[in-house]
């Protein structure tokens, strides 16, 4: 039998928790909260249990919610009204599946204060420092949440994406750092994908010559926001680092790729270092591009790599270094107009969509 004393500890001990988590969550309006447990992961998945909806799945419920009048925080109030009028044309979102991850918040309440403590901070497509270029290109299928440390006002400024393999010889690594350290002079914000070889090598060429960079995670973020090669870089608001997977992610070929598709459309033009011809993520990343047409694709025409011939075949632009202009850089990226989108432009997209 437990004393009056130690049942009214336990009790005020509940009650702290309670309240630590309800601070936390309101930290974020309920549309915030909605959407994150709508599509996010806040632990390891374990099995059976309802996974939260993907890009795709979120983005054909979200643009069904706004047709028919309702925003994601509607779930909260009018659940039932809602799930009687939702037919999912594939099966997949269901009442059950969305009653069980609409019931994690205090999960969500957890987490949220974890990565808070390492500055982590969540936006999601209705906030105006969601990185727009992403945006109208991507539209539906733009991630519903992106984590991240680091200054925000970066993701607005596109840039040129550096992107190519993990391994890469010296010729390679040299080639990018030059490019890099002249993108920095021209004030040409870097994105690429913060992973070791040719992202890593771009990115902290760029900034320890001055300049900024976006890194755009497929895992691990968390433990980036405290990385010793990345922290003084955010802590002078250089460098934003964002992941559209949970901040505790492993690695993942799927999430690596799927990421792919962020890099280049949060850029304004991209350039392949080295990429080898069907196989790995440069390669995918660059045929993705050019079948949506998002952005001019530049590609290092001194390398020998099969990829880097092939996609220079199939229309790629021939890049090489040089000095013909302290401002070589942008000149060369401004002489390729930007591609025709196979998504039309639209300035009446939804900020819940």
């Amino acid at each position: 039998m437990w004393s009056s004393i130690s049942y009214g500890c336990y009790v005020n001990e509940i009650k702290l928790k309670s309240d630590k988590l309800n601070t936390q969550n309101n930290l974020y309006n309920e549309n915030t909260q909605a959407v994150l447990l709508l599509s996010t992961f806040f632990s390891k998945p374990k099995k059976g249990e309802a996974r939260p909806l993907t890009a795709i799945e979120y983005g054909r419920f979200a643009r069904w919610l706004h047709e028919f009048n309702y925003t994601p925080s509607s779930l909260f109030h009018q659940f039932d009204e809602v799930l009687s009028k939702w037919k999912d044309p594939k099966g997949k979102i269901t009442a059950d599946r969305l009653s069980e991850i609409l019931g994690r918040k205090a999960a969500m309440g957890l987490a949220l204060e974890k990565w808070q403590r390492a500055g982590v901070w969540v936006i999601t497509r209705q906030d105006s420092v969601y990185p727009q270029l992403l945006k109208k290109q991507l539209r539906y299928i733009s991630p519903p949440v992106f984590f991240g440390v680091g200054n925000k006002g970066l993701l607005q400024q596109g840039g040129l994406a550096v992107i190519g393999s993990r391994g890469i010889d010296e010729i390679d690594e040299e080639f990018t750092k030059n490019i890099a350290i002249q993108a920095a002079k021209e004030n040409i914000n870097i994105v690429s994908g913060a992973a070791q070889g040719v992202d890593e090598t771009a990115m902290l060429s760029s900034l320890s010559a001055g300049g900024t960079a976006i890194g755009i995670m497929a895992d691990s973020l968390l433990k980036a926001a405290t990385a010793s090669k990345w922290r003084k870089y955010l802590q002078s608001k250089k460098l934003v680092l964002i992941s559209s997977f949970y901040p505790e992610a492993g690695f993942s070929v799927g999430n690596a790729m799927a990421r792919n598709k962020y890099i280049y459309t949060t850029a304004s033009s991209a350039l392949v270092v080295r990429a080898d011809e069907g196989k790995g993520g440069t390669w995918a990343g660059a045929k993705e591009n050019n079948e949506n047409n998002w952005v001019p694709l530049f590609v290092n025409r001194r390398s020998n790599a099969s990829g880097n011939i092939a996609l220079l075949a199939h229309g790629a632009y021939s890049f090489e270094l040089q000095k013909t202009s302290e401002a070589w850089l942008a000149e060369v990226l401004s002489k390729v107009p930007a591609p025709e989108s196979n998504n039309s432009p639209s300035n009446s997209l939804n900020l819940f969509e």
